[in-house]
Protein backbone atom coordinates (compact mmCIF):
# COMPACT_ATOMS: atom_id res chain seq x y z
CA UNK A 1 0.00 0.00 0.00
CA UNK A 2 1.28 3.26 -1.12
CA UNK A 3 1.77 6.09 1.51
CA UNK A 4 -1.02 8.19 -0.07
CA UNK A 5 -3.60 4.95 0.10
CA UNK A 6 -2.45 4.17 3.77
CA UNK A 7 -3.13 8.41 4.68
CA UNK A 8 -6.44 7.91 2.92
CA UNK A 9 -7.47 4.78 5.23
CA UNK A 10 -6.15 6.27 8.26
CA UNK A 11 -8.37 9.31 7.81
CA UNK A 12 -10.97 7.56 6.31
CA UNK A 13 -11.14 5.29 9.45
CA UNK A 14 -10.55 8.28 11.90
CA UNK A 15 -13.37 10.12 10.28
CA UNK A 16 -15.79 6.70 10.42
CA UNK A 17 -14.98 6.77 14.52
CA UNK A 18 -15.47 10.42 14.60
CA UNK A 19 -19.09 10.15 13.12
CA UNK A 20 -19.78 7.49 15.42
CA UNK A 21 -18.94 9.54 18.60
CA UNK A 22 -20.92 12.54 17.41
CA UNK A 23 -23.81 10.51 16.68
CA UNK A 24 -23.88 8.89 20.15
CA UNK A 25 -23.07 12.74 21.55
CA UNK A 26 -26.42 13.68 19.68
CA UNK A 27 -28.55 11.06 20.36
CA UNK A 28 -27.89 11.35 24.62
CA UNK A 29 -27.61 14.72 24.49
CA UNK A 30 -30.82 15.47 22.22
CA UNK A 31 -32.30 12.17 22.64
CA UNK A 32 -32.60 11.52 25.92
CA UNK A 33 -32.21 14.75 27.30
CA UNK A 34 -34.85 16.40 25.31
CA UNK A 35 -36.97 14.08 22.80
CA UNK A 36 -37.63 10.79 25.18
CA UNK A 37 -37.48 13.07 28.82
CA UNK A 38 -41.04 12.55 29.13
CA UNK A 39 -40.77 9.08 28.09
CA UNK A 40 -38.47 8.35 30.62
CA UNK A 41 -40.24 10.21 33.23
CA UNK A 42 -42.44 7.01 34.17
CA UNK A 43 -39.29 5.80 35.42
CA UNK A 44 -37.87 6.90 38.61
CA UNK A 45 -34.19 6.60 40.14
CA UNK A 46 -33.39 7.91 43.31
CA UNK A 47 -36.80 9.29 43.98
CA UNK A 48 -36.07 11.71 40.25
CA UNK A 49 -37.38 11.44 37.34
CA UNK A 50 -35.27 9.57 34.88
CA UNK A 51 -35.90 12.28 32.33
CA UNK A 52 -34.49 14.66 34.39
CA UNK A 53 -31.85 12.70 36.12
CA UNK A 54 -30.18 11.90 32.56
CA UNK A 55 -30.59 15.43 31.03
CA UNK A 56 -28.62 16.55 34.48
CA UNK A 57 -26.19 13.47 35.55
CA UNK A 58 -26.86 10.68 32.71
CA UNK A 59 -25.60 12.42 30.02
CA UNK A 60 -22.30 13.36 31.83
CA UNK A 61 -21.74 9.52 32.72
CA UNK A 62 -22.02 9.02 29.18
CA UNK A 63 -19.90 11.37 27.84
CA UNK A 64 -17.37 10.31 30.03
CA UNK A 65 -17.01 6.87 29.06
CA UNK A 66 -17.41 8.13 25.22
CA UNK A 67 -14.29 9.58 25.92
CA UNK A 68 -12.43 6.89 26.83
CA UNK A 69 -14.07 4.49 24.37
CA UNK A 70 -12.78 6.71 21.18
CA UNK A 71 -9.29 7.15 22.64
CA UNK A 72 -9.25 3.46 23.24
CA UNK A 73 -10.47 3.27 19.24
CA UNK A 74 -8.19 5.74 17.96
CA UNK A 75 -5.38 4.46 19.66
CA UNK A 76 -5.89 1.32 18.04
CA UNK A 77 -6.78 2.48 14.86
CA UNK A 78 -3.08 3.89 15.23
CA UNK A 79 -1.55 1.05 15.37
CA UNK A 80 -3.15 -0.69 12.83
CA UNK A 81 -2.18 2.38 10.59
CA UNK A 82 1.32 2.32 11.78
CA UNK A 83 1.38 5.80 13.14
CA UNK A 84 1.09 5.20 16.86
CA UNK A 85 3.45 6.66 19.04
CA UNK A 86 5.09 4.64 21.95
Amino acid sequence: MTTREGGAAYWKATLGLLWTVMAIWAVVSFGAGIVLADALNSIHIGGYKLGFWFAQQGSIYVFVVLIFWYAARMNKIDREHDVHED
